[in-house]
């Protein structure tokens, strides 16, 4: 299944500001807690979508990231960011 794109996810446009990012996420997560859904898988999927969107669009290196590579981006592993814990900038800025 495809993942939605996070600033969908969490309905603010990719210009969004930290503090519209921040407060978009805030009502969503008061929404779909599961503390005030009990038993509704529905509103508990909703809830992880929105924490996952916020811990990457809170974050500028992952927002940048996230903006140029989309989800492929996000994913760890082999040829992925995210696998070595170092970003490419890092790694030439130890050249010289």
């Amino acid at each position: 299944m495809a993942k939605r794109d996070y600033y969908e996810t969490l309905g603010v446009g990719k210009g969004a500001s930290a503090s519209e990012i921040k407060k978009a996420y805030r009502k969503l997560a008061l929404k779909y807690h599961p503390d005030k859904n009990p038993d509704d898988t529905s509103a508990e999927e909703r809830f992880k979508e929105a924490a996952e969107a916020y811990e990457v669009l809170s974050d500028d290196t992952k927002r940048q990231q996230y903006d140029r590579f989309g989800h492929e981006g996000m994913r760890g592993g082999p040829g992925g960011f995210g696998g070595g814990g170092m970003n490419m900038d890092d790694i030439f800025s130890q050249f010289g």
